[in-house]
């Protein structure tokens, strides 16, 4: 195996910072192909779990019997931005569904985007659970729930039927993972978060490119880039980059998984100071390195001035 990965960050001449960054890269079979660092280490996925989570959606009949559409799906593995769009389609949905933004247990938090954000603030409306993040996730289970006839309060907890039936099965199926001696810990949405290896994180993005589920919220992501983050976010700009050749998502705590929907060669990644700067620089490298972008530059730092002082780039 490799050394980690590292990302410099320089200012003027001087490196500044240093980020380690461990990987995992496998085959369509999810083989581990190539590592770098600890390519096996116990990750917490976080978020860029969340396109394995909302397979049920697929698998269940759910996508079909509600004729659920692309933005839908893509909103469902999504970690946006609280845009617009973002909080349009999520309230569509559980519009549709016969459910206000209260049913949601994701908590509230101001939107992402700064410029969102202010627009709330300007209009003198407080945030509430459709401008988090996860709200697009937390509506895929709402679904979930609703579709078994469960009781959708406490839809966040491992033992009630959305995680117990669902979720979770997903999880060890798609990532070929036993959780059951796990005690899970808690996603900063209040849903589970287990410890997978990366090369089994990476193996159930292989596995999402390999079956017809996973394949179909796969290009949900491709064809709707906006709506999985938003305004100058990692995830909606490499997958616009690609040009449909790879889908990516990013987890908190410098996580980052993604996979070439060509050849299904996919990636998991930890950067091992969480810094998501390292994370979605790491993460372009392999994309290149895989073909699906083309050379991406160091990443400029400016300053409050917006003058050039720094860059965040692959160590030579």
């Amino acid at each position: 195996m490799n050394d980690p990965l590292i990302i410099e960050v320089t200012r003027g001449t001087t490196v500044e910072s240093i980020h380690l960054v461990d990987i995992a890269l496998v085959d369509s079979t999810g083989k581990l192909v190539e590592g770098w660092g600890e390519p096996t280490r116990p990750t917490l996925p976080r978020s860029s779990l969340k396109p394995i989570q909302a397979t049920p959606l697929i698998t269940e009949g759910i996508a079909d019997s509600e004729k659920l559409t692309t933005e839908q799906l893509a909103v469902a593995c999504s970690s946006h931005n609280g845009e617009s769009r973002h909080v349009h389609v999520v309230d569509r949905w559980l519009e549709l569904m016969g459910f206000s933004h209260a049913v949601l247990e994701c908590g509230a938090h101001a939107p992402s985007n700064p410029q969102a954000a202010q627009d709330l603030v300007l209009a003198g409306i407080e945030p509430d659970s459709r401008h988090n993040n996860c709200s697009g996730k937390h509506t895929g289970f709402v679904a979930m729930a609703r579709h078994c006839d469960a009781e959708v309060s406490g839809y966040i907890s491992p033992d009630h039927a959305v995680m117990k039936r669902f979720v979770t099965p997903a999880v060890e199926d798609f990532c070929r993972i036993d959780l059951s001696a796990q005690t899970p810990g808690v996603d900063g949405c209040g849903v589970p978060v287990w410890s997978i290896p990366l090369s089994h994180l990476a193996g159930g993005w292989s596995q999402l490119r390999a079956r017809g589920a996973g394949n179909r919220l796969l290009q949900a992501m491709i064809d709707e880039p906006f709506l999985v983050a938003g305004t100058n976010r990692a995830c909606t700009r490499l997958m616009e980059a690609s040009d449909g050749d790879a889908a990516v998502k990013t987890g908190a705590e410098g996580v980052f998984c993604g996979v070439d929907v060509r050849a299904g060669f996919a990636f998991a990644l930890k950067a091992r100071d969480g810094h998501a700067r390292a994370a979605e620089k790491a993460a372009e490298w392999v994309l290149d390195r895989l073909g699906c972008i083309d050379f991406v530059s160091p990443t400029v730092l400016r300053n409050w001035a917006g003058t050039a002082v720094g860059e965040v780039r692959v160590s030579s």
